[in-house]
């Protein structure tokens, strides 16, 4: 597992992670959190205030079962982040925006939940895995953190119907980077959809999925 970085510097690193995305309309206003697991906790970002706002002294710090050391009130989807931590040990960061390509694709009636995109690109299979979608339920429920404790363990990444993606990472960097690859594959896809197109085939997608469960 990688070394959780100091307080100090996670709150840094989260605030400036929120502010990029929030500048490259990856999400809008307050829609959409994040969190990083600190030496002493998990900085998460708070409720109500917009992603273009954040400084390093407006995060929340939570305990590991989600309790509140300090700062401001979390993000009501604080639970599907612990969840997710809790699936995946070795997971540092979590990512979950409201990035527009990404939320149309969740919003598409004819979705496969247990393969919503087909293989594209390499890059796409090696940075997001096994891909699914998360049954839609409301924002911040007990029943959303189900929906994602149970599609979590071993992935990189996720849909949640009608509502957007979440992505996790060994860094903060890693599931940025992973949630932006989400985004452009959603791009892709739907900029394609009606055109012929050549997907890898099974054989050369094999090559780059890791295993199942792994």
């Amino acid at each position: 597992m990688s070394t959780c970085p100091d307080c100090e510097t996670g709150r840094n690193l989260l605030a400036g992670a929120c502010r990029s995305v929030f500048q490259r309309g990856l999400t809008g206003g307050s829609a959409g959190n994040m969190s990083l697991r600190v030496e002493g906790g998990i900085l998460a970002t708070p409720t109500g205030i917009p992603f273009g706002e954040l400084t390093p002294g407006n995060l929340s710090l939570l305990d590991e079962t989600g309790a509140l050391v300090s700062g401001p009130k979390a993000t009501k989807e604080a639970p599907f982040h612990l969840a997710w931590y809790k699936a995946n040990p070795d997971h540092l960061a979590v990512v979950h925006l409201h990035s527009p390509w990404a939320v149309a694709v969740s919003c598409l009636a004819d979705l496969d939940p247990g393969s919503p995109l087909p293989p594209l690109t390499p890059y796409q299979l090696m940075k997001l895995g096994h891909l699914a979608v998360a049954p839609y339920a409301k924002p911040g429920s007990a029943e959303l953190c189900a929906g994602v404790a149970r599609l979590a363990p071993g992935r990189t990444a996720l849909l949640m119907a009608n509502h957007g993606s979440i992505t996790g990472g060994a860094s903060l960097t890693k599931a940025l980077d992973a949630a932006e690859e989400l985004e452009a594959t959603c791009r892709l896809y739907l900029t394609l959809r009606g055109l012929p197109v050549r997907c890898l085939t099974p054989e050369q997608a094999a090559e780059l999925l890791p295993p199942k469960g792994a």
